[in-house]
């Protein structure tokens, strides 16, 4: 995610008496923490406007940092910046991504050090999500998979395509497949994101014994945001994508415009080329 494209409004060393620290006393009696935090966001309608409604009201924001540091308690400061931030991002209208810095003033290291602190940037993504399935009761399967996203953490469904009966692909004798595709909004990591549609799958009874074979179920992240990665495990824009109609002509009537990262191509254009 391009955060150069937002806006930005912005808190700086907000006072918050809370109970985080590794050793018993933090957590017992307490200390000052400071809190800075940049909210990215898109301004524009609210400053035509003059409707706060249309931005982000970075006092109701502080509210909630400090209610949150106050109502939790961790060892580190690591996993309270981490959580507050999740917590941010789901439950603020508008907000984009986030900036924020926990500072810990004279940290109890036995050292004359001024303060300690964690910086973090999250962000939402967007991702496009290939489903496919060809055992049982197909639809069921597929609408399971949704269902079972929209209702992740982290995880918002946008827009789900129709279902498409495909021939298999692979060379690889079965029945039928049906795909679809869905589109989403995700606080998830790539990585995250993909072990959770291995569980998804894997509630759907997967087996993977045949390569290219049959399975109830078969997720796959065809994009994230405009990213390019490979490791052993996952590869992202998805590495045939681009060559298959089944992935393609559903994908097209939710998303036509995405682009792909590599080829610089729309997925309409991706899809008219195999089409020729």
């Amino acid at each position: 995610m391009n955060l150069e494209q937002y806006d930005k409004i912005s808190i700086k060393n907000l006072e918050v008496f809370a109970h985080h620290g590794v050793f018993p006393e933090e957590n017992k009696l307490g200390q000052k923490f400071l809190v800075s935090a940049v909210l990215y966001t898109d301004t524009r309608t609210a400053g035509i406007t003059d409707d706060l409604t249309k931005s982000i009201h970075y006092g109701i924001v502080s509210q909630k940092i400090t209610e949150f540091l106050q109502q939790h308690t961790y060892q580190l400061i690591e996993t309270a910046v981490e959580q507050l931030v999740q917590e941010l991002l789901l439950t603020t209208e508008h907000l984009q991504a986030v900036t924020l810095e926990l500072k810990k003033p004279w940290a109890p290291v036995g050292l004359p050090l001024e303060t300690v602190s964690v910086t973090i940037t999250r962000a939402w993504h967007t991702a496009c999500i290939a489903l496919g399935s060809n055992m049982g009761d197909k639809k069921a399967y597929l609408d399971g998979a949704v269902k079972a996203l929209s209702e992740s953490p982290c995880c918002q469904v946008l827009k789900v395509s129709d279902y498409l009966v495909t021939a298999p692909y692979g060379g690889v004798e079965q029945d039928d497949f049906l795909n679809g595709c869905l589109t989403m909004r995700t606080l998830l990591t790539p990585h995250e994101l993909l072990d959770r549609l291995h569980e998804i799958e894997q509630d759907a009874r997967r087996e993977r014994l045949i390569h290219w074979g049959p399975r109830t179920l078969d997720l796959d992240i065809l994009l994230y945001d405009d990213l390019v990665m490979a490791d052993e495990t996952l590869i992202i824009p998805h590495v045939e994508m681009h060559l298959r109609d089944f992935v393609l002509k559903p994908l097209a009537q939710i998303a036509p415009w995405v682009r792909h990262p590599v080829f610089g191509m729309t997925v309409c254009q991706m899809l008219a080329q195999i089409e020729k």
